[in-house]
């Protein structure tokens, strides 16, 4: 990547952003920098080289107090005195950059002074000691937090446990991310003094983790901007053609945006709604997505109109009167004010139209609304200052009003992750989920969930391990099976089983999307394996063990559908798995010259082989026919059987043998032995079977193993 790509402070014809920024034109840090070198100013004076900071944070900030600042640079400027940054600049320019930023996007002071300090720990002779006594606890909590996360080796092995101190920081306070993020910011703008490949695997690291993080914190002004420039280095092609789009559309002589922009506010003033109508520029890669998605883009896709009001119900005010002004996009309407985004991104979302087919979206939201879309937790300030008429909790610790559900819940998880490649894969794909819903509880309570969420997930972020004992679900009043994927805005009922011993099913695990749901259930599986059973001396074989008939080619029974390496040998599906194809299968030869052959995750495999009994190679045959056991878990109510029977004979399947068990806690159970004409049914008739009212799984029977002496 060029350096006029990796660092936007270098001229160059469009640098990502460049192109939408209206005010404070950056700042030339390689300029502040060398300033720095001459020393902080005498006496009590703000020293120059911060003078952009104090601008910024005033801005936010007009009483904040500016001393720990000063003492925070001095501090910092004299320990990094004589250290350098690869691209040339003294290395004070690096935390007076990650500074600014977080200034910019109104960061308080305490923030901004553990900034200026976020690696004097970690590269220079200051001690955590020194920054607890000169600054206070939080301050030297807030660098600590930040120390923990600098000394990153970007190699796989390293990345799980680098990340998952880092999500734990973040849960004790989200300011520790803030730096963070402000850290790569900066970083990233100046990549291009480093390799190539060190450049692609820094990237790519931040394209997975760092701003899906920033995206859930709502800091969207840098997310934005770390997308731009991951965009750059990934994918410099299609970065370079998105540039020479957006100056081709600068350089039209018309806008149209402006245009629908100029009538938007002589409506508003007709109705005598007091707002700001601002134009956005989309960034560099909402342009490429939008491109992707429309094809050819007209002159109002790059960009869209913001307006600004005082008062939420301003918001809906102006709604209504662009609505009836102009043609509006129905499809293009979303509420985040009414229901806002997990990461406390609120505003309405609508599109209009004019009559030459201009299409201009538009955000609405309050001047609050928007501080917060574009700083997120930074904008909220200090969270941790309760207000004077209230202290922290029962438990003493510091409540926190900043923390979105999916922090809390992703905290939970990574605890219970048994290792670091199971917490590094969960995590990058929780962090892939970029859209989460919104059920609501009978209670009125809501769960957030990610989209594709099933009631398994709904019933372990509600219940946690609990969950085990689930039975069932409503949707919308509804019976539904625990695989029944939710719905925004569905209500869901989750029915307990009264049972201690209820335990969850293999199969969950199919419909699982959450970290949570997904580790509580291979947890329990983990720690509650199958004990198979010695078979007594003389048992029968089961009778759904299909033999060989005689006169049928030796190892090659037609019901049995397997071929087995040992001539002259009876082949029999063990009953504890009743394996079918294409299951992956493996066979052990018992008594009487009988093979038995089992689905290769059967719990009966490693029984047979601790007590030492040699595999037999073992293949399906051309026959298709199989038979197969299968258990239907339902609710109890009148003509169950009947319709599942139907269902069963609809899909052209024999049942053999059929056995109900007495309804406990409102629950039954069916167990089915069944005939298939083809393997390839068999789907098709668990989803038949699951679909019958009442049915909330069902599954593939497996027994404890049984063995022959």
């Amino acid at each position: 990547m060029s350096a006029e790509a990796t660092n936007p402070a270098t001229p160059g014809p469009i640098t990502p952003g460049a192109h939408r920024r209206r005010g404070r034109s950056r700042i030339d840090l390689r300029r502040i920098g060398w300033a720095a070198l001459l020393g902080p100013a005498a006496g009590n004076r703000l020293p120059d080289a911060i003078g952009h900071v104090v601008e910024a944070h005033r801005a936010h900030h007009p009483e904040a107090p500016l001393e720990p600042l000063r003492r925070a640079y001095v501090l910092a400027e004299s320990s990094h005195r004589g250290q350098m940054r690869k691209s040339g600049e003294p290395y004070i320019t690096h935390p007076l950059a990650v500074t600014l930023i977080l200034a910019e996007l109104g960061a308080e002071t305490t923030t901004l002074t553990a900034s200026l300090l976020h690696d004097t720990v970690e590269d220079t002779a200051v001690t955590l000691d020194q920054v607890r006594t000169e600054f206070g606890e939080e301050v030297a909590y807030l660098v600590d937090g930040v120390t923990k996360l600098e000394k990153v080796d970007y190699g796989a092995a390293a990345e799980p446990e680098t990340f998952r101190k880092m999500l734990v920081a973040t849960g004790n306070d989200v300011r520790v991310m803030s730096i963070k993020l402000a850290d790569r910011l900066h970083n990233m703008r100046t990549l291009g003094v480093m390799r190539p490949e060190k450049q692609a695997r820094i990237a790519k690291v931040t394209r997975d983790v760092l701003i899906p993080l920033a995206e859930r914190l709502g800091v969207q002004a840098l997310k934005t901007e770390l997308e731009d420039l991951v965009f750059a280095i990934l994918h410099p092609d299609e970065y370079t053609e998105t540039r020479e789009l957006i100056a081709a559309n600068d350089a039209r002589g018309t806008d149209p945006l402006a245009e629908i922009a100029e009538d938007a506010r002589a409506v508003l003033k007709d109705a005598g709604i007091a707002a700001e109508v601002l134009i956005r520029s989309r960034h560099f890669v909402s342009v490429h997505r939008a491109r992707r998605k429309r094809g050819t883009l007209r002159g109002a896709d790059f960009g869209r109109l913001l307006v600004l009001v005082g008062e939420d119900a301003d918001c809906y005010g102006v709604l209504g009167e662009l609505h009836t002004c102009f043609t509006p996009v129905v499809s293009e309407f979303k509420d985040f004010i009414a229901v806002p985004k997990f990461n406390l991104y609120q505003s309405l979302h609508t599109a209009v139209t004019r009559g030459d087919g201009e299409v201009a979206e538009v955000l609405i939201r309050t001047h609050q609304m928007h501080k917060v879309a574009e700083a997120g937790v930074v904008a909220l300030g200090n969270p941790y200052a309760p207000p004077a008429d209230e202290q922290t909790d029962s438990m003493g610790e510091r409540a926190d009003p900043t923390r979105p559900g999916w922090l809390s819940r992703l905290l939970d998880w990574q605890e219970a992750a048994p290792d670091a490649d199971t917490f590094w894969s969960t995590l990058r794909e929780d962090l892939a989920q970029d859209r989460e819903i919104t059920v609501f509880r009978p209670d009125g309570g809501t769960l957030g969930l990610p989209a594709g969420a099933s009631c398994v997930d709904a019933a372990y972020a509600q219940y946690g391990e609990d969950a085990h004992a689930c039975i069932g679900a409503r949707v919308n009043g509804r019976l539904a099976t625990l695989s029944t994927v939710l719905s925004d805005g569905d209500t869901v009922q989750l029915l307990m089983g009264q049972d201690p011993a209820s335990e969850p099913s293999r199969d969950w695990l199919d419909h699982a999307r959450t970290p949570a749901a997904r580790i509580a259930i291979r947890r329990w599986l983990t720690t509650h394996p199958a004990t198979p059973q010695p078979e007594p001396e003389g048992r029968r074989a089961p009778e759904s063990a299909p033999r060989v008939p005689q006169g049928a080619p030796a190892g090659r029974p037609a019901e049995a559908n397997a071929v087995v390496d040992q001539p002259g040998a009876s082949v029999r599906l063990a009953g504890c798995c009743t394996p079918v194809p294409p299951d992956a299968v493996t066979a052990f030869a018992v008594r009487g010259g009988v093979v038995t052959v089992h689905r290769a995750e059967c719990h009966g495999v490693a029984r047979m082989k601790s007590t030492g009994r040699a595999e037999v190679g073992v293949h399906w045959g051309d026959t298709t026919q199989c038979r197969v056991s299968l258990i239907a878990e339902s609710f109890s109510r009148p003509h169950l059987l009947a319709d599942l029977t139907e269902a069963i004979a609809l899909e052209s399947v024999a049942v053999i043998s059929a056995t109900v068990e007495p309804p406990t806690q409102g629950r039954v159970r069916h167990t089915y032995t069944l005939q298939l004409p083809d393997a390839t049914t068999l789907p098709g008739l668990m989803r038949a079977m699951r679909n019958i009212a009442g049915v909330y799984d069902v599954s593939r029977a497996q027994h404890p193993a049984q063995t022959t002496s």
